[in-house]
């Protein structure tokens, strides 16, 4: 028996969800339906267990297109993804440190955001240093200013400035202990302002350019380029320029919190999961959209966290061509930000957080635990895409948000 249900759109698209025992709001599934029914997304489309509302494109959704690409299917945070490594240490390194250690991170890597991201702001760079400045110009610079000579709306106020930076939302940094006590380091973080901007901007010019076409759209944030046209390779290219920058951010952010701290990094695990990929499924080859969605092909490694507090699954892939090999990318949503913080009292919040170093104040309420689906519920419903390697629980979290 197959582990996924089978919804039909309006006009006969198709979806597979890996829903069993985890619930979909009726928002998304309108959504998913309506991208379902676009004429050039082919064979269908998958929806993970951590589904939930997203702008235009839900949440947990895995696109394949043939002929066209809808940049609301990528998102704005392009390239957000995760990174764990592995090191030599145990618990009892740090059992009785963790307050240092958080202050260590936090020192380490900027985080938050301040100052409406203008001048000052604490989340980026007032002035990038040396090592990250030729980062960037060995591997950016040049793309970047072709792109945004070509396309000046892509241009963002901070570009290089957000290398090795952390972030606000969902974004985290977290100290973990697998089932041996053994000491990981896991982060969540993406393309940041760079990618951000050139979501933005390319959704736009899909929505001018469907409007100039006289096309009629279920939702305008489903607006799409044409293969064949100058704006889609241009898109293609700018979603490769921002994956490669979500990367490296997360690496350099990596290499940071290991200068600071005395332990030796054993092995790591690298995913994308808001991105594009150009891949064959079924025979056709296709543009595949993955957002909130990671690659678990056969035997890959992939990181699933649950939310601030909860734990995180190192995983394995089982390729299960039904989902275009993918699986989820965390627990998903369970409520919006701001019904979290009506919601979730701050009490609850933080007993929520009992045991785990963090900033548990109300400036973190919509990322509490009580927001996110069910960790164990998503996995469950998940067992023909991925097999659990470890489970890891956190001591420590980092947490950037808005002042």
């Amino acid at each position: 028996m197959p582990n996924f249900n089978e919804i039909l759109a309006p006009a006969g698209g198709l979806i597979k969800a890996w829903n069993n025992g985890v619930a979909f709001e009726d928002v998304a599934i309108a959504q998913l339906k309506n991208v379902a029914d676009m004429e050039f997304v082919k064979p269908y489309v998958a929806a993970m267990p951590d589904t939930h509302w997203g702008m235009g494109c839900t949440v947990g959704s895995v696109v394949p297109t043939v002929g066209a690409i809808m940049p609301a299917c990528v998102g704005v945070d392009i390239g957000c993804g995760m990174m764990a490594v592995l090191t030599n240490a145990y618990k009892e390194t740090f059992a009785n440190h963790l307050p240092a250690l958080r202050t260590a991170i936090e020192q380490a890597v900027p985080h938050g955001r301040t100052n409406d991201g203008k001048p000052g702001d604490r989340g980026a760079w007032g002035e990038l240093p040396s090592d990250l400045e030729q980062v960037w110009k060995d591997h950016f610079e040049e793309r970047y200013e072709k792109l945004c000579a070509k396309h000046p709306g892509a241009r963002s106020r901070n570009s290089k400035q957000h290398l090795g930076t952390l972030g606000t939302g969902n974004h985290f940094i977290e100290v973990s202990l697998d089932e041996q006590d053994r000491v990981w380091f896991v982060l969540h973080s993406g393309s940041r302002g760079l990618g951000n901007r050139i979501g933005t901007y390319f959704t736009k010019l899909a929505q001018a350019n469907c409007k100039a076409a006289d096309i009629e759209l279920a939702d305008p944030n489903l607006a799409y380029l044409n293969a064949g046209t100058e704006d889609y390779d241009d898109y293609i290219e700018a979603l490769k320029l921002a994956q490669d920058f979500a990367l490296v951010n997360r690496r350099i952010m990596m290499f940071s919190i290991f200068n600071v701290v005395q332990m030796e990094w054993v092995r790591s695990i690298e995913c994308h999961h808001n991105y594009m990929s150009q891949e064959n499924h079924f025979g056709q080859d296709v543009i595949l959209t993955r957002k909130g969605a990671v690659d678990a092909s056969l035997n890959k490694m992939v990181i699933i966290p649950g939310s601030m507090g909860a734990r995180t699954y190192i995983a394995r892939g089982l390729g299960n061509p039904d989902s275009f090999h993918s699986c989820s990318h965390g627990a998903g949503r369970a409520m919006g930000r701001k019904a979290a913080e009506r919601t979730i009292t701050l009490a609850d919040h933080q007993a929520s957080l009992t045991g785990i170093e963090c900033h548990s104040g109300s400036e973190t309420i919509d990322e509490s635990p009580a927001a996110y689906k069910p960790i164990d519920a998503v996995m469950a419903a998940q067992t023909d895409l991925v097999e659990k390697v470890h489970e890891l629980r956190q001591i420590v979290n980092v947490k950037g948000w808005e002042k």
